[in-house]
C-alpha cells in the first residue's frame, strides 16, 4: 500500500514537472519599461508624449499587425530625433512587451522587456535583437533588411518583427505631428 502511494505521488510529480517548468518562463520580466526609458535617455528621460491614433494611423497599424491596437493613443518619449516606444504584441497566446528606440528613422535598440509565453523566449537575446539595428522601412512598411528566424520561436520572431516595423512607422507619424 505504501509503495502505491509513493508511486502515485511520484507519477503526479513527473506529470506536472513539464507544466511547472514551462510556466517558469511564462512571465519573465527582464527590464521594467520605466528602467528601459531611464537607460535609453541616460537617466534624464524627457516627458512622455502622446500619439493619437487617427484613422490613417489606425489603417497603417492594421496593415502591419493585421489587427487594431485597441487604443486611442500611444505614449512615447522623444528627444533630439530619437523616440522610444513600449509596445506589445501577442506571440502565440500572450503579449511580448518590447522597448524600441528609433533614431533618425532607423532602429537603434530593440529589447524584450517582459516575455509571457512558454516558448520562443530566445528572442530576448542580443543575437536576435541586434539584427534590427539600423533597420528602416521601405515600400509597404517592410524592413529594409532581412531578419533571421529562430527554430521553434516563429510566432515570437514574427511578433517582434511586427513591433519593430510599427515603431518605425509610429516614429514617422510622431515626427510629422511635431513639424
Amino acid at each position: 500500500m505504501f509503495n502505491i502511494i509513493i508511486l502515485s505521488r511520484f507519477s503526479l510529480i513527473i506529470f506536472l514537472l513539464p507544466i511547472i517548468s514551462a510556466s517558469a518562463f511564462a512571465n519573465e520580466i527582464y527590464q521594467t519599461p520605466e528602467d528601459f526609458i531611464e537607460e535609453v535617455f541616460a537617466g534624464h528621460p524627457p516627458d512622455s508624449n502622446k500619439l493619437w491614433i487617427t484613422k490613417d494611423i489606425k489603417q497603417s497599424i492594421r496593415n502591419i499587425l493585421e489587427h487594431d491596437l485597441g487604443v486611442l493613443r500611444l505614449r512615447y518619449w522623444s528627444k533630439d530625433g530619437r523616440s522610444a516606444w513600449i509596445l506589445e504584441e501577442i506571440g502565440k497566446e500572450r503579449p511580448i512587451t518590447t522597448g524600441i528606440v528609433v533614431n533618425q528613422g532607423h532602429i537603434e535598440i530593440v529589447r524584450i522587456l517582459i516575455f509571457r509565453e512558454t516558448r520562443g523566449w530566445e528572442v530576448r537575446y542580443p543575437f536576435f535583437t541586434d539584427q534590427f539595428n539600423d533597420a528602416g522601412l521601405v515600400n509597404e512598411d517592410k524592413l529594409d533588411k532581412s531578419i533571421d528566424g529562430i527554430s521553434g520561436a516563429t510566432l515570437s520572431v514574427n511578433a517582434v518583427t511586427k513591433l519593430a516595423r510599427l515603431a518605425l512607422l509610429l516614429h514617422e507619424y510622431a515626427k510629422k505631428g511635431k513639424d
